[in-house]
């Protein structure tokens, strides 16, 4: 199928107008580029329950607070376009920043507290930008489902809170992470890694495994689990754990002790190279 290159969004609308037109369920996989499996399972996912399926393609200034990510972040639109063809995209909206923003916004998504922690709490601004191109997206191309990686957790807790508070009418499907046979998450920043430091990105996963081994075996104190996590990230100049915290799956705030389902995230650099990933982990069943 051939997918079709638009980076306009006047141009998109008119697109999607005879699919509106004739009730069709729209599906949109928002995402930022360079494509790899995790983001193959989005668009089958959105193939199989929907008749038109667009994917955007933005890396998206606002969501970055640092130059450098920004300029470094992987682009690799001809290679997207081939994965998009061979998964049977309709469409592929892949908008210039001036196009996105022809001037600074004014008004942008305040997400409260639910950034106070994890990711937000080390990217400064990152969420309000993240929420910010989704309910554009979401306005731009008004489908009936968007489809979002589970391994980003906070942005999906953050994106499901947005379209509730501002009653956007789409479902919001979270699609499980995507692994390499070692555990490592799939990531479009993983192409950043040499081969040492591929091997080195394990160490944050393996801290995550061991805090869900800790949670299954019943230890309820979070200081507790979360030193004997830590202690799985080898002592290494190359690496550091920008954070490792355990936070409850639904307002995304810290806790101290653990007694149902609970979200363990993680930020580990690699060199240069940032990687973030998670895990949901819940303590066995109360006896009685």
């Amino acid at each position: 199928m051939n997918a079709e290159l638009v980076d306009s969004i006047a141009v998109l609308r008119e697109r999607l107008v005879a699919n509106r037109r004739t009730g069709a369920t729209i599906g949109l996989v928002p995402t930022t580029g360079a494509l790899h499996e995790g983001h193959a399972r989005l668009i089958k996912l959105a193939r199989q329950e929907c008749e038109s399926v667009t994917v955007s393609v933005f890396v998206n200034p606002l969501q970055f607070d640092r130059k450098d990510d920004l300029q470094r972040y992987p682009r690799a639109l001809d290679a997207d376009l081939e994965v998009c063809r061979r998964l049977g995209v309709d469409l592929v909206f892949a908008p210039s920043a001036a196009e996105m923003y022809p001037t600074p916004p004014h008004c942008t998504v305040d997400v409260g507290s639910l950034a106070d922690h994890l990711c937000g709490q080390y990217r400064p601004g990152h969420f309000r930008g993240v929420a910010t191109v989704v309910l554009k997206l979401l306005q731009i191309v008004q489908p009936s489902r968007a489809y979002f990686g589970e391994k980003d957790a906070q942005q999906l807790t953050i994106i499901r809170r947005l379209v509730a508070d501002f009653d956007v009418p789409v479902q919001i499907v979270g699609v499980p992470t995507v692994r390499e046979p070692d555990g490592l998450a799939l990531s479009s920043r993983n192409r950043l890694l040499g081969s040492a430091e591929r091997q080195s990105a394990l160490a944050l996963y393996r801290a995550l495994v061991e805090a869900g081994r800790q949670i299954s075996a019943g230890v309820t104190d979070v200081e507790t689990i979360r030193s004997q996590a830590i202690a799985r990230v080898p002592q290494d100049p190359s690496l550091r754990l920008e954070y490792l915290e355990i936070v409850d799956v639904d307002n995304l705030q810290p806790l101290q002790r653990i007694s149902g389902p609970v979200l363990v995230a993680g930020a580990l650099w690699v060199g240069s190279t940032r990687l973030i990933d998670n895990l949901t982990c819940s303590p066995p069943p109360q006896a009685g």
